[in-house]
């Protein structure tokens, strides 16, 4: 774990919305040197911004589906608008829409549930993978292309990843129908189950659209390779930490029509799955 936490420090910060009225927060981007902002920190702040309009404590976030609308501007701040759809009696349901210059560049919708008894089914947690501190981070295992990646490389990285297989600039050429990757937080988190969504969430929009690129052996460096996420859905089915070692199972589902589709399961370090994640992205070669 990193000594330093100014990155995850200001991970939290970043998701600590300002209320502006009832119904209506606002949220800023990091101060990285960005082209837009990134996907996983609208997500991640739409789903602050639902869940602070939930008075019942105890009904936890258990699906949210998504839609980028338009790329995000860094420089700009983001409001954050909350439609309260329903308050019934299991479920709470919401709708946010995030905009900025007047337009609206992200939509979320998001549903709310207190713990239920009932039957209980997951699928098996792939084994036989290395242990995460036996791999190299992030930084470690991407040194090798620092001057590639320019500004990329230099950024705080509030979460820790790692991957089990090569990375997605070694893996040029290498064909594969899945991939697995160790990530948390990057230091201890309050306790705040909604926090933990919000950084599991912020997370999720890191390494999954790149899973759906790798039946074709490309990389991130691939010539004339762009990507962007669409839409994003997860489920969260069982409790977890961000701040402790989860595995991100991901495979690719389909790609056509310039579109890829990946899916991915992420597990505990015990082995129960805790959340569900579909992605679509754009993908254009050439």
């Amino acid at each position: 774990m990193s000594a330093d936490r100014s990155a995850v420090d200001h991970l939290i910060d970043l998701l600590d919305l300002e209320p502006i009225e009832v119904n209506i927060f606002r949220g800023r981007s990091s101060d990285e040197n960005r082209l837009r902002v990134f996907g996983g920190q609208v997500a991640g702040q739409a789903l602050v911004a639902a869940a602070r309009t939930v008075d019942d404590i105890n009904r936890h976030v258990h699906s949210l589906h998504a839609y980028f609308l338009r790329p995000g501007d860094p420089a700009a701040p983001i409001l954050y608008e909350v439609d309260r759809l329903r308050d019934g009696r299991s479920f709470t349901t919401r709708r946010v829409v995030a905009i900025q210059h007047g337009a609206a560049i992200f939509n979320l919708q998001a549903s709310f549930h207190g713990a239920e008894d009932g039957p209980d089914y997951q699928p098996t947690m792939p084994s036989g993978l290395p242990d995460p501190e036996s791999l190299p981070d992030w930084h470690e295992r991407l040194q090798p292309y620092r001057e590639q990646l320019g500004d990329m490389f230099d950024r705080p990285r509030p979460i820790d990843l790692r991957y089990v297989g090569p990375d997605p600039m070694s893996r040029r050429g290498t064909t594969a129908e899945s991939q697995e990757v160790w990530l948390r937080a990057d230091g201890p988190l309050p306790d705040d189950p909604v926090l933990h969504a919000c950084i599991v969430t912020y997370a999720s929009d890191m390494t999954l659209l790149d899973t759906a690129i790798l039946p074709f052996g490309l990389a991130w460096d691939s010539p004339g390779i762009r990507m962007a996420s669409l839409d994003h859905a997860m489920w969260f089915h069982r409790p977890f930490r961000a701040d402790e070692w989860l595995l991100y199972s991901q495979r690719p589902i389909s790609v056509t029509s310039a579109r890829g589709l990946a899916g991915g399961s992420i597990f505990t370090r015990d082995g129960r799955l805790a959340v569900s994640v579909v992605q679509e992205g754009l993908i254009r070669v050439g």
